[in-house]
């Protein structure tokens, strides 16, 4: 079978690339390759499952602003799939006198990234909220979740399938050649394109 364009490796990443580009381009014919029988059985299906809300990274950089927007836009996909969750927020804790320093400037960091709902908290209010955790003072995260991110990534591949895309399993890629579609110096003097050709293994 031939293909326009094939995704290798079908855990989220690989599925929400491969969703995004036949929503982009459905003219094209898309696959994506797993290896194994089943999508996202790797770290997509084994991880924590957190949905951050974007308090650590440098304000203005690409990846604070990617994870801000990544979790309003995970909350609003899983909300439309009816893929449960749970907005269970996040205390960052200071228990010594120290840390509540370097606490102010994440939630100041925080504050620059625009997310939501942050708020700096004493010890009634962090002993309300967990009973037993201690701390002089934290920072309340009421944006942060959890999900499990193999529903999600399952739902990609639905998203994907329905769309006409068709998904490999129990398929190794096994070798990757580059394959020349013009010789150098044809049409003009254009220089040649190459594709890749790809050697899969059905176990």
């Amino acid at each position: 079978r031939s293909f326009d364009v094939a995704v290798v490796g079908a855990g989220i990443v690989g599925l929400a690339a491969a969703r995004e580009l036949i929503l982009r381009h459905p003219s094209l014919a898309f696959a994506v390759l797993e290896k194994e029988q089943e999508p996202a059985h790797h770290q997509s299906g084994h991880n924590s499952g957190v949905i951050h809300s974007g308090i650590y990274y440098t304000p203005g950089s690409l990846k604070a602003k990617l994870c801000v927007q990544g979790a309003a836009l995970c909350y609003k996909y899983c909300d439309q799939k009816g893929i449960p969750y749970k907005q269970c927020g996040k205390l960052i804790v200071a228990v010594e006198q120290d840390e509540i320093p370097r606490l102010k400037a994440l939630y100041e960091r925080g504050l620059q990234n625009n997310v939501p709902g942050l708020k700096l908290i004493g010890a009634k209010e962090i002993q309300e909220k967990e009973p037993f955790c201690r701390g002089l003072m934290a920072l309340d995260s009421p944006y942060t979740g959890i999900v499990d991110y193999k529903q999600v990534a399952q739902s990609y591949a639905r998203d994907f399938q329905e769309a006409g895309g068709t998904i490999l399993t129990d398929f190794e890629v096994t070798n990757m050649e580059m394959a020349k579609e013009s010789s150098p110096g044809s049409e003009g003097g254009k220089a040649g394109i190459f594709f890749p050709h790809f050697f899969c293994s059905k176990h």
